[in-house]
């Protein structure tokens, strides 16, 4: 290498291009080596000495005789040799004073030439002065200098910087060690607390790169090592805790050398366009396989890595933190019990067998931690030997009555739930004592919503149910916080939690099987008939609530007295209401809008009203329709209208319009419709504010060309998204369509300009009977282009209405509802209703369709070729022959 750049060798131009074919054919070289089953240790340095020769043999050019007088130093990663194939070239020019003015032709003609071969270096210049002051001032810049690395120059400068920077002199290791822990802790709190997002970030995410390199940082500092090997030394890991630490960062080395060879750029995210192509490249991809195995089987597998290294990097930080920081004070231990003691607020073993003498004491620490809020956690020392006595948990452990007593007095307490389950599923408890929830320990979701692993979404559930009870996060929801206190025992609705989405990952439908599996426990655990019937209700029903809020027509008496049934008491109402809202804003904090709120509070209190009322006495059908109909005649009067004006514009629309729209939605439509003259139409309004939290649209029309198929496109293109939408045909054929929207962000319509600006563009388009060709501003996730959802279509009848139920599941896209519509227009196709529900990028959709006659679509010949149709136009592919079953 040296020859091959030697300093003579270089001119001008060519010499530029000589370089930059050099660097070229290196990277190239590094890229065939690289095998994503071994170590890249050697590829990182051989890059770091390579870009040292390159910029050792370009100094000692541009500066010439002066090349001795500064020196040019490596920092950060760089300075550590660990350069990854898109890593920034970190370098500091350190000046033998605080003038440059004598190097600043040659500086810039050095760095200028860097840029120029595309190394694209981050430089300082800086006096040891400067560097001092700076690092004084950032940690960050403290932590990059303290990883210098001479490249070339003079060694004495360097070695006065090296002495300038020493603990003694600036930054003692106690302070450092603070500056870093909280520095952690901020980046903790960005990912969430958790590892377990599916997109995760090699580099910053808890558990990542960056927690191996705060080990290695505050490390150094305080004993200024040179390789991490000297932990064993210095009586902080045992060489099997000291392996699993080195392997743990070799395999997230491999990662990140493997992203960024296959982005050809820095990408740190292991976000989900990546996820497939590194499964294949890691070995995880086999014949046979079933849809997105491959990429669970490597996510499980980087996910176990990370949990790993966060749990010696919380280890760790706890005995730097004893011994850099409280020295000989945290020697002292205080009694606690029989088997633990507290050494500096964290809870110790007594001796090296207390797990092997008194193995519920296993699960005792946890509780005896949520008693004693002072306890700031486990000792590390103690915490190594939980995981090497997990075996003790066995069958004959978990059938232990007073084992099963402490692992549900947990559920029990007022405090610290979610925080000691967290800490049982990061150190092994909860998949020792829950074999069935091993199954679901670092387990994918794949179905585009949920951004977090299962057992991460769990514990999440659990953590937004506990927050229900907790004044200080009433502002929140306080709906549930009323609703929360109604609930006799909290343990109920957690054990539920815990187990509603256990059987995930197994073959077939996880909310039956988890019934089961819950209904073993709450034998073992004692549960009372009664709640035992409770939680294994909750766990097999833990959907309905949601699918018939965002499914069904709520409006309609006879959903809600089904969904009464189905509950059959108040009490597994509040109960299924606090699971259902906690679930869905676990899943993904983006997917909970004030639209799913209303719908389920409206839901929870129309049942409530049908279960007080009593499920023998249900609401009639006249009585609603009556109800909305004498709301809106007594309000229009008193506003001016006669009876028989009202009678006059009333007497083309059925009884089913006065039951589907509420009073106020009724008196909305006829004050505009009185108010129009035909030259108006169509007529589009749009009120900003609704009883359901969302923009309602108002659309009245001749029914001329595709009005359902227009309006979706063009709401579609405004970048809005489509909630509901109710669809009516009056006798005289005019339209009466409302949807209900939220911008695409989720957020409400509320700038005039933008309400004027909709329903302009709605207007004309119907006008013009077409849709102009824009940008389309509704954007399709990432996630949904790397993992499609194949288009499904089912058929369902509806007796009560005369209508036929059609259920579409397929991925969310532009157009899509102005695609399936005019399909329903080629196909003779009346659509009544259609409940939309988009979750993530999931479309769940409901059509209520009859033919031209408003007869249902009975005929399984014209089913079949309408699902044929869907299939082709949304999925452009020939469907395989389906049934309903």
């Amino acid at each position: 290498m040296n020859k091959s750049v030697a300093s003579n060798r270089i001119s001008e131009n060519e010499k530029l291009q000589e370089f930059k074919q050099l660097i070229k054919q290196k990277n190239y070289e590094l890229q065939e080596k690289f095998d994503p089953h071994l170590s890249v240790k050697e590829l990182l340095r051989e890059k770091s000495d390579f870009i040292d020769a390159i910029l050792t043999t370009s100094w000692q050019h541009f500066l010439a005789d002066k090349a001795e007088n500064l020196c040019l130093i490596a920092v950060g990663g760089y300075g550590r040799r660990e350069l990854f194939p898109h890593s920034d070239i970190d370098i500091v020019i350190l000046l033998d004073s605080v003038s440059v003015s004598d190097y600043q032709e040659m500086l810039t003609n050095f760095l200028t030439f860097l840029w120029d071969i595309g190394l694209k270096p981050g430089q300082s210049v800086r006096s040891v002065e400067q560097c001092v002051t700076a690092a004084l001032d950032d940690q960050t810049i403290m932590t990059s200098i303290m990883e210098n690395r001479l490249i070339t120059g003079n060694t004495a400068l360097c070695q006065t910087l090296k002495d300038a920077i020493t603990p003694d002199k600036i930054w003692p290791s106690s302070q450092f060690f603070a500056a870093k822990m909280l520095e952690q802790q901020q980046r903790y709190a960005k990912y969430h607390d958790t590892a377990y997002n599916l997109e995760p970030n090699v580099k910053e995410g808890p558990g990542g790169l960056r927690d191996m390199q705060v080990i290695t940082w505050v490390f150094k500092r305080q004993y200024n090592s040179k390789t991490l090997r000297e932990l064993i030394q210095y009586g902080f890991l045992p060489e099997s805790e000291y392996k699993q630490l080195i392997s743990a960062l070799h395999v997230l080395w491999r990662i990140r050398y493997a992203l960024h060879l296959l982005t050809g750029r820095s990408e740190d995210r292991l976000i989900f366009d990546y996820q497939r192509d590194l499964a294949r490249q890691f070995g995880f991809s086999t014949e046979n396989q079933k849809y997105n195995e491959d990429v669970e089987k490597f996510m499980q597998f980087y996910f176990k890595t990370i949990l790993e290294l966060q749990r010696l990097n919380e280890m760790l930080l706890q005995l730097f933190n004893e011994r850099f920081v409280l020295g000989e004070a945290s020697k002292e231990a205080v009694p606690l019990n029989d088997h633990f003691v507290v050494i500096n607020k964290y809870i110790e073993a007594k001796h090296e067998k207390v797990f092997e003498s008194q193995p519920l004491a296993l699960l005792e620490i946890f509780l005896i931690l949520q008693k004693n809020r002072a306890l700031k956690g486990i000792r590390a020392t103690t915490i190594r030997l939980i995981r090497k006595n997990l075996h003790l948990i066995d069958d004959s452990f978990r059938e232990n009555k007073a084992a099963n007593h402490l692992f549900m007095e947990i559920f029990r307490q007022p405090h610290g739930i979610t925080t000691q389950l967290r800490r049982m599923n990061r150190y092994g408890i909860l998949a020792a004592y829950l074999p069935s929830f091993a199954n679901i320990v670092a387990r994918m979701q794949y179905d585009l919503f949920h951004i977090y692993t299962v057992d991460a979404h769990t514990l999440f559930v659990i953590r937004n149910l506990r927050r229900f009870s907790i004044d200080k996060h009433k502002h929140e929801l306080p709906f549930c916080n009323d609703i929360f206190s109604l609930i006799n025992k909290q343990e109920i609705l957690f054990i539920a939690a815990l187990f509603h989405d256990i059987a995930k990952g197994r073959n077939g439908d996880h909310s039956t099987i988890g019934e089961e599996i819950a209904r073993d426990f709450c034998r073992q655990h004692d549960f009372s008939s009664h709640d035992t019937k409770l939680v294994t209700w909750l766990v097999r029903n833990h959907l309905v609530m949601s699918m018939t809020a965002q499914r069904k027509d709520i409006s309609d008496p006879d959903v809600i007295h089904e969904f009464a049934q189905k509950v059959g008491s108040v009490e597994y109402l509040n109960h299924i209401y606090l699971l259902t809202v906690a679930d869905i804003r676990a899943t993904n904090p983006e997917l909970w809008n004030s639209w799913k709120d209303s719908l389920l509070k409206e839901l929870y209190s129309a049942s409530h009203n049908a279960l007080r009322r009593g499920l023998q006495n249900p609401l009639a059908l006249n009585d609603r329709i009556q109800e909305h109909k004498n709301e809106a005649t007594d309000e229009l009067i008193r506003l001016g209208f006669s009876e028989l004006i009202l009678d006059k514009l009333w007497q083309h629309v059925s009884d089913d319009y006065f039951l589907r729209y509420s009073s106020d939605e009724i008196i909305w439509h006829t004050s505009a419709i009185a108010s129009a003259n035909e030259t108006d139409l169509p007529l589009v309004m749009l009120r900003a504010q609704t009883r359901r939290n969302s923009a309602e649209i108002f659309i009245y029309a001749k029914n001329v060309g595709a009005v359902f198929s227009l309006s979706t496109a063009t709401l579609d293109q405004l970048g809005l998204t489509i909630l509901d939408a109710r669809i009516m045909t009056t006798n005289d054929d005019y339209v009466l369509n409302t949807f209900q929207v939220l911008e695409q962000s989720g957020e409400a319509i509320n700038e005039s300009y933008r309400i004027n600006h909709i329903c302009a563009v709605l207007r004309n388009n119907l006008l013009l009977q077409d849709v102009k060709e824009h940008k389309n501003i509704h954007r399709q996730s990432r996630q949904a282009k790397h993992f499609p959802i194949p288009t499904k279509i089912k058929f369902y009848p509806d007796p009560l209405n005369k209508q036929t139920i059609l259920e579409l599941i397929t991925t969310d896209r532009s157009g899509l509802l102005s695609q399936v519509g005019r399909v329903f227009n080629k196909h003779d196709i009346n659509l009544h209703s259609a409940r939309i529900t988009t979750i993530g990028s999931r479309v769940e959709d409901m059509f209520y369709i009859t033919d031209m006659q408003s007869q249902p679509i009975l005929d399984s010949s014209k089913q079949e070729k309408l699902r044929e149709e869907l299939i082709y136009v949304l999925d452009n592919t020939k469907p395989k022959k389906a049934s309903n079953t």
